[in-house]
């Protein structure tokens, strides 16, 4: 199979994270969606990535559908519950941490444009800052976000939390929510998160 995205992209990455934890082989092509001469319009309709392009040539686009997908595909280190509200519980978080990517990115691709809305980027800063706020409460002194392993839970908030250092750092998350530090410390110390590291730029 092969993943279709880009090295900076959180969803992206969200994807390649599960790949690694679920030990499957893949081919990784870099395609970049703001690019003129981008073909990932060719794979999904909406233009966007990831998309996980199968053997048989079948697509799937959107890293929710994408990772669901790939947690099925094997049982090795199982990311999804199989009882119905551990694994809503799973899901929120991701949905919860996937809130503070698209906020993340709202205010990224506002701040590009050549005349950013001040009320724009306060509106999205607000959604990030009360989502931090519930994840931190929510994950109190846990081990892991949600039951007692390692899930998609986490990889959703390590995902968030790094997108937050690398393309909006004055969230400041660290300081006000330690739990969150440690928590996102212990998550890119799992070879899943350096292998998939993104570039500083």
């Amino acid at each position: 199979m092969k993943l279709i995205g880009s090295l900076t992209s959180p969803y992206v990455r969200k994807a390649r994270i599960v790949l690694a934890e679920k030990r499957i082989d893949y081919e990784f092509q870099i395609d970049i969606p703001w690019n003129s001469d981008t073909r990932v319009p060719e794979h999904n309709p909406l233009g966007k990535v990831p998309v996980l392009i199968l053997d048989d040539g079948f697509r799937l686009f959107d890293s929710r559908v994408i990772v669901e997908y790939l947690d099925h595909l094997t049982p090795v280190a199982r990311l999804l519950p199989e009882t119905n509200r551990q694994r809503i519980v799973v899901k929120r978080w991701e949905a919860l941490c996937d809130g503070i990517l698209d906020a993340a990115v709202a205010i990224f691709l506002e701040r590009k444009r050549p005349d950013p809305s001040d009320g724009q980027i306060t509106r999205q800063d607000g959604k990030i800052r009360k989502a931090l706020a519930t994840t931190a409460e929510e994950l109190a002194d846990k081990n892991w976000c949600a039951g007692e392993a390692f899930s998609l839970a986490d990889i959703a908030l390590g995902g968030a939390l790094s997108n937050l250092n690398l393309r909006y750092s004055e969230s400041e998350w660290r300081k006000p929510y330690r739990n969150l530090e440690k928590h996102y410390h212990k998550l890119t110390e799992r070879p899943s998160f350096k292998l998939t590291e993104p570039p500083e730029s």
